[in-house]
């Protein structure tokens, strides 16, 4: 097989994988609010929904959503979910995270919500007005404790295909 030369313009699309610890994840999550969370259905096939989530000062990653959602009810009936946290581009690097989610309903979830409204945007002018929207809402809380990661990755061409 030929090499492909360093200088060519393919070489900005290698694909690379950096594995991370704790802190390399946290700074790579880090504004990355758009996520697909996977969860398993009744049958025992993926259910994928696009989400808005973030990860909470604590390292557990938290998803606003109803309890007649599928993602909901699927992470009450079976805990091992999936999201993958990706940039703004199709092409930015991406990770896979494995974790154990607890579905936590309103009003005991009051406290969470305020982690994950800060986590994603900041801080709230009336927490209090906040919580009460949360509860008049119905929302519930996904919170998973990540048990791994993948590496950060991007695709592209393998490396091994350019010139050493």
């Amino acid at each position: 097989m030929k090499k492909i030369p360093r200088n060519d313009r393919r070489a900005k699309y290698r694909s690379s994988n950096v594995t991370v610890d704790r802190q390399g994840l946290e700074a790579f999550m880090a504004g990355k609010n758009r996520w697909v969370l996977a969860t398993t259905r009744a049958d025992g096939r993926p259910q994928m929904s696009l989400v808005t989530g973030g990860m909470t000062a604590d390292g557990r990653l938290v998803v606003s959503t109803y309890p007649s959602r599928a993602k909901a009810r699927n992470a009450r009936r079976n805990p091992l979910v999936s999201v993958a946290v990706m940039g703004d581009e199709f092409n930015d690097a991406w990770v896979q995270i494995d974790g154990h989610a607890t579905v936590l309903d309103m009003p005991d979830a009051a406290d969470a919500f305020v982690a994950y409204y800060r986590c994603i945007s900041g801080e709230h002018p009336d927490w209090d007005d906040y919580r009460q929207a949360m509860a008049d809402q119905g929302k519930c809380l996904i919170i998973i404790e990540p048990t791994r990661w993948s590496p950060v990755s991007t695709g592209g061409f393998p490396p091994e295909l350019f010139e050493d």
